[in-house]
């Protein structure tokens, strides 16, 4: 191993991090005493001290300048931890038990291979590691548990859950037979069971203030979306949302103990972590369990209302022709249609296209003209249709003077359509 000269000052020792933080002044005094004849210290590639403390104390006592140094590097704090403790247990001043407890809390991270390796590195037993661990232990199970619940409420696959946990897939799948139960969940049950909330009882429905926590171009009304949960699902059924926007249902789906499964074209980026990437012309979103997926709801840019406000791409929903546009939404449904179970329901929400129509005397009803889409598409079949208008405060008094000039009325309709999916048989 190549040996360097290092300037004195230049060397990092990182307090906060290393194992012995009360130096013996004898043995400082004993390395001045000999200095000539120390071995160098050793560094990361960031001159921080992995091993020589008390040589490196003794150069600046006696005010030289330089060292020498051996350079090993390290990947993260953790790895330059160990190499401090690993050389200290062959040549330096042995660690007390305290300190060697302390080193362990600071690098354990869970895995159970890490107790063996630390036993043998600290020259403890096991069960002393176990003793000094079992805080930990109980913290790591609560937050793995934790983990395994969220993704398991967000649909990843028990692979998917196995490797982020870092533990078998078979116990994942242990772990999740037992999370569909109310009684796992006592906090939420009022919410889940929609008990703290007035439940929709007529086919309007408004709202005088906006209830999404995120602001996001063409974000719907969150509570459309929790009626809708309420509607048609129940606890732990799967909610599926291709077109997430702002995570509204996400949101929801969190409050009621609903699963859910949401994508969007462009994920917002406060939110990307949540919501995946998934465009629908690519087909049916890669769904673990279709068969548990009870609700489909779609909120798609309306057509040239939100022409250019999320791309400038051709493929993108907004930017497309009209007949382009129910083709492929229309498509989208018959497709996710076929994995649903019997007596699932697929909701759409849009606003008739008026101001950006090619003709605005004739607004493009895209409600009418998607239930005729799927109107001979056997495996749904058209149940219900809720309004949801707008405020007129949508419009500004520009609009407003076109409105009376023209004598034509101004479009603050917007609808839900339901489709129950079924089956053959």
């Amino acid at each position: 191993m190549d040996i360097i000269q290092i300037k004195v000052s230049d060397v990092i020792w990182r307090k906060d991090l290393y194992p012995r933080f009360n130096p013996n002044p004898q043995t400082i005094q004993q390395y001045a005493d000999s200095i000539d004849s120390l071995p160098p210290i050793e560094i990361n590639q960031r001159n921080e001290l992995i091993d020589g403390y008390h040589r490196w104390t003794a150069y600046k006592k006696l005010g030289l300048e330089y060292i020498q140094a051996t350079v090993t590097n390290t990947e993260n704090d953790t790895q330059l931890l160990w190499y401090a403790v690993e050389r200290n247990a062959k040549h330096g001043l042995q660690l007390s038990n305290a300190e060697k407890k302390d080193f362990a809390l600071k690098v354990y991270s869970g895995k159970t291979k890490q107790k063996d390796d630390l036993s043998s590195l600290l020259s403890v037993s096991r069960k002393t590691i176990d003793n000094w661990l079992s805080d930990k232990d109980k913290a790591y199970r609560e937050e793995r548990n934790r983990i395994i619940q969220e993704m398991w409420f967000a649909c990843y696959t028990q692979e998917e859950i196995a490797e982020r946990v870092d533990i078998p897939r078979q116990t994942i799948s242990d772990k999740i037979k037992n999370l569909p139960k109310m009684e796992n969940f006592p906090k939420s049950a009022n919410s889940a069971l929609y008990q703290d909330t007035d439940i929709p009882l007529y086919d309007v429905w408004t709202a005088s203030t906006k209830s999404n926590e995120v602001n996001h171009f063409g974000n719907s009304e969150a509570k459309w979306v929790d009626n809708l949960i309420y509607m048609y699902t129940q606890p732990f059924d799967i909610v599926v949302d291709p077109f997430a926007g702002g995570g509204a249902t996400i949101d929801v789906c969190k409050k009621r103990l609903r699963r859910y499964w949401v994508s969007d074209r462009l994920p917002i980026v406060e939110r990307e972590q949540e919501i995946r990437k998934h465009d629908i012309l690519d087909g049916t979103p890669k769904l673990p369990e279709w068969k548990s997926a009870s609700l489909l709801y779609l909120d798609p840019p309306y057509w040239k209302q939100a022409q250019n406000e999320y791309s400038k791409d051709a493929n993108d929903l907004a930017n497309m022709p009209l007949d382009m546009f129910y083709e492929t939404l229309s498509k989208f449904i018959k497709e996710c249609a076929a994995k649903m179970y019997n007596g699932s329901h697929i909701a759409l929400i849009i606003q008739p296209t008026q101001w950006k129509a090619d003709s605005r005397a004739y607004p493009a009803d895209h409600i009418t003209d998607m239930i005729l889409a799927l109107n001979n598409f056997k495996k749904t079949k058209y149940v219900r249709r809720i309004q949801v208008p707008y405020s007129t405060q949508q419009y500004n008094p520009q609009q407003v003077e076109w409105a009376k000039k023209n004598r034509d009325i101004l479009v603050i309709s917007r609808e839900i359509i339901v489709w129950e999916v079924i089956k053959d048989g």
